[in-house]
């Protein structure tokens, strides 16, 4: 496990955070629009903790097995369960009720634990794969006398 940063946070912090973040999940590996994915969605629990929960909270950032993670947790009444069901979508109409929505459809998993003594939001991103650098390029295999028996590349 590789902590990328953790620290506690009010909504002074939103804007660094967001970019910290961002910065952070490239330099693990993620890119693209998995990295804007990732980011968002993390920007969403903090958004909520700063809303909903008392406008104090705690973010974690670490990498492991492959994964980059985010734990966002606060100490507010808790989320009510209408809200964390996943088959709830949000109404067209309502002004708010949206970030669940989009921290679970952004990232590939989220876990949500609430109650009456705070939450805590766990968000993972799979990275991908990296490719290793400097490596074999081709392999040319033959026995002497013979004709060449195959040609393998990474």
């Amino acid at each position: 496990m590789r902590t990328l940063m953790a620290e506690a946070f009010t909504e002074v912090d939103m804007t660094r955070l967001r970019r910290a973040v961002a910065e952070k999940a490239e330099q693990a590996g993620l890119h693209g629009s998995r990295r804007d994915d990732f980011v968002l969605a993390v920007h969403e629990s903090v958004v909520n903790v700063v809303e909903h929960a008392g406008g104090r909270g705690f973010l974690k950032l670490w990498t492991v097995n492959g994964v980059i993670c985010s734990e966002t947790t606060d100490h507010g009444a808790g989320i009510p369960e209408a809200y964390v069901r996943e088959d709830r979508t949000p109404s067209e109409r309502a002004d708010y009720g949206r970030g669940i929505f989009l921290i679970r459809h952004l990232c590939d998993e989220a876990d949500f634990r609430t109650g009456p003594g705070g939450t805590t939001v766990r968000l993972t991103m799979r990275l991908p794969r990296r490719r290793v650098r400097g490596g074999m390029r081709g392999i040319r295999v033959s026995a002497p006398g013979s004709r060449l028996l195959g040609r393998f590349s990474t």
